[in-house]
């Protein structure tokens, strides 16, 4: 298995990723928003919604 930050062989002390430095590169790109889940609740897709509207109205 590799690890999925670098593609480095994967070390059983911090599997699935090689090292501690790929494991925190990836907790920070959670803690960043970098990465997602979806939601499909209506109340999500509502802000969502507004949001996406209250964009296209700034002006540039």
């Amino acid at each position: 298995m590799s690890c999925p930050m670098c593609d480095a062989e994967t070390d059983s002390k911090y599997r699935p990723f090689c090292s501690k430095r790929c494991a925190d590169r990836d907790l920070g790109k959670w803690l960043n928003e970098s990465y997602s889940s979806p939601s499909y609740d209506p109340e999500d897709m509502e802000i969502a919604q507004d949001e996406a509207e209250k964009a296209q109205r700034k002006p540039h």
